[in-house]
């Protein structure tokens, strides 16, 4: 914990990250912000010739479609919902009132129709479902978006509102699964040339409760997940700032994601920590990145 927060205190000091007052929550500077544009052009280097679909979809998703998605089911303590006063003048002068005498205002909100997005690929699953069957070729998407989970924390890197990147592959399981073999192998490559020791090791979703433990074992037990890591705040505990899933076809069944001969289609997804892997150039390279390694410089800004 003192490792995490000397450096969030040494990223306000700096102007890099912007304190609001909520842990996990931080605005960004210009600078904050040129490596990120910078570490996304060269993900578009590595991925860019790829022929992906790009999509941005806004930080909100459909409620509906989040519900189907089986998300509550799993990550129930990360899930962040948007509710709105939707009541009468009445109600309005009683919302008030509880302002005035410090009581909880929020009590009567009611749930809207969206909620926030917690991966970027969420609402892609559904999106294409609704064009019928796939291509041959399967299908490899682009996609971007700021996404919540509800875990505040001191550890600069463990941020409530953050953006992912990710590539989103669908087709036969040998496709898939060849696609995430070469962005492993491409994740390693990246951040060799941003000077960045890393390693690669099977991982878990954070699942909740009893059933959980069950999921998180036959995660680990398939190789479903990998996360490259590199230390951030801890050397002992390395953050996560790539991630490559395997889906097999559960969102294929899911959505009623069907390859051109009916059969349903597998995904995999490669996963980019934007935030992350800023944080990783600055904690190894410092704070200002006129010092930065020239061949690191030359790497994001050419």
């Amino acid at each position: 914990m003192d490792m995490q927060t000397s450096f969030l205190d040494r990223l306000f000091e700096s102007g890099l990250l912007i304190d609001t007052g909520v842990d996990g929550l931080y605005g960004r500077s210009g600078q904050f912000e040129d490596v990120i544009t910078a570490f996304e052009r060269l993900i578009d280097t590595f991925g860019g010739a790829d022929g992906a679909e790009a999509m941005r979809f806004p930080p909100g998703m459909n409620r509906a479609l989040f519900e189907k998605s089986g998300y509550m089911k799993s990550f129930p303590q990360l899930a962040g919902t948007v509710h709105s006063f939707c009541g009468s003048d009445l109600d309005h002068m009683s919302l008030l009132q509880c302002m005035e005498v410090g009581d909880d205002w929020t009590k009567d909100q009611k749930a809207t129709d969206i909620v926030l997005t917690p991966a970027a690929c969420y609402p892609l699953y559904p999106t294409v479902a609704k064009r019928g069957n796939l291509p041959a070729k399967g299908g490899l998407f682009d996609l971007q978006s700021y996404c919540f989970r509800h875990e505040p924390s001191k550890d600069p890197a463990r941020q409530q509102l953050f953006r992912m990147r990710e590539y989103v592959c669908m087709g036969t399981e040998q496709h898939v699964t060849d696609f995430r073999q070469t962005w492993m192998d491409r994740g390693v490559e990246m951040m060799k040339h941003l000077g960045l020791d890393v390693t690669i090791d099977v991982a878990n979703d954070p699942f909740f409760g009893r059933a959980g433990k069950m999921m998180v074992n036959n995660q680990r037990d398939q190789n479903l997940k990998f996360e490259l890591l590199i230390p951030i705040t801890s050397t002992a505990n390395p953050t996560a700032c790539m991630s490559f899933n395997y889906h097999q076809d559960s969102f294929g069944l899911k959505w009623g994601l069907n390859l051109e001969d009916g059969s349903v289609a597998h995904t995999a997804c490669v996963g980019f920590g934007l935030e992350r892997i800023a944080l990783a150039l600055f904690h190894h390279h410092g704070l200002d990145v006129k010092q930065w390694p020239a061949s690191v410089r030359k790497t994001l800004w050419g």
